[in-house]
Parts: structure tokens; C-alpha cells; sequence
């Protein structure tokens, strides 16, 4: 094991994964934003877990004692907070070739970096679930003057799936609680 996959989890009841283990889910992760920069969108939804959780909450600006209270909760206001069939019906729309704000298409590139993964202590070996966390960079292009920025982290449950991993769950967390750009309609 090296550093990174040593360094210890969030929840203490959970174990760091194998360096094997880490690996195969960050390969998976780059996968995963290769798919999104091709806007091959139709192979991206098959990444996902049949009752996916895709949410990006608010972002608020909080004095020090508040920071639990930072990013909205699950049932308050977010910018995403979607399952497959928002998502699968946001691919469609996206596909028609007419959505007001993908025609033309944008270039979009997705930087992944950071990737920590950890296993619940219940879980056996190898295990069914694990959860990841990551860095990402998200830049837009559109037209030729129009760009976006995104930055944050991400926190993904993803489940084993016969020899395939599913994401069942992510939330996405701007570091920004302005949104500078004209759309959001980039995966992340």
C-alpha cells in the first residue's frame, strides 16, 4: 500500500481499500470522464445504478462555527438532485440535437484527481460497495467565446454490479455558491 491508500477514512468505521482495489476505481472514475468528453452520454447512463442519487448541493458562505452548515441538505434547495430518469430524460434532450444550450455542443473537459477509497468495515473481501472521494475539474467551452469553470469534490457510494461498478450514489460540491455560468448542463 502506499500513502494514499493508507491515509485514513472519513467514517471510522470504514477501512482504506487495497492499492488493487484503489486502482480499479480510479481507472473507473477516468473512464467515466472519458465517456462525458466524448458525449457518449447513452454509455455514460449505463454507469449508473438503477436507483442512482445525483445531487450537487447549494453552496452557502458560513462563519467558521456554522461549516456543517455550508452546502444544503438532502430535501433543501440543490443545483442537481436527480435519479435515472431525470438523467436518462436530460441525455435525451441533449441527443435531439436542439437543446438550447448544447446546440452547438459544448467541448468539455473533466480532470478527476485525489481519489480516495474506503470500504465500509462490514463489507467482505473483495467488497460489494465502497465509497470514493475526488477532486475534479470541470472546464466548459461553447461557441467561441463562452467558457465555464467548475471545481469541487465529489463523494460517490459505488456497488459492485457482477463484474462492473455501478454508481448508486454521488454528490457533487461546487466551490463556488455563485454560478458564473450561463447553463448548468455538464455532467460532473
Amino acid at each position: 500500500m502506499n500513502d494514499a491508500t493508507k491515509a485514513a477514512p472519513a467514517d471510522p468505521a470504514a477501512r482504506p481499500a487495497s492499492m488493487e482495489l484503489w486502482w480499479e476505481i480510479q481507472a473507473f472514475l477516468y473512464a467515466e470522464a472519458d465517456l462525458l468528453d466524448q458525449r457518449r452520454y447513452d454509455d455514460w447512463l449505463a454507469l449508473l445504478h438503477p436507483d442512482i442519487e445525483y445531487r450537487m448541493p447549494l453552496a452557502r458562505n458560513m462563519r467558521r462555527d456554522q461549516m456543517s452548515r455550508e452546502f444544503t441538505q438532502p430535501g433543501d434547495a440543490a443545483w442537481f438532485d436527480e435519479g435515472l430518469q431525470t438523467l436518462t430524460q436530460r441525455v435525451a434532450q441533449i441527443n435531439t440535437g436542439i437543446h438550447w444550450a448544447e446546440e452547438p455542443a459544448s467541448r468539455v473537459s473533466h480532470l478527476v484527481t485525489n481519489v480516495r477509497v474506503s470500504i465500509d468495515a462490514d463489507q467482505p473481501d473483495p467488497p460489494a460497495r465502497v465509497r470514493a472521494t475526488s477532486r475534479f475539474i470541470v472546464y466548459q467551452n461553447r461557441l467561441q467565446t463562452e467558457t465555464a469553470l467548475f471545481v469541487g469534490r465529489r463523494e460517490d457510494e459505488l456497488w459492485r454490479d457482477a463484474n462492473t461498478w455501478k454508481i448508486r450514489r454521488r454528490t457533487i460540491y461546487l466551490n463556488q455558491n455563485v454560478l458564473l455560468a450561463k447553463a448548468l448542463t455538464t455532467f460532473f
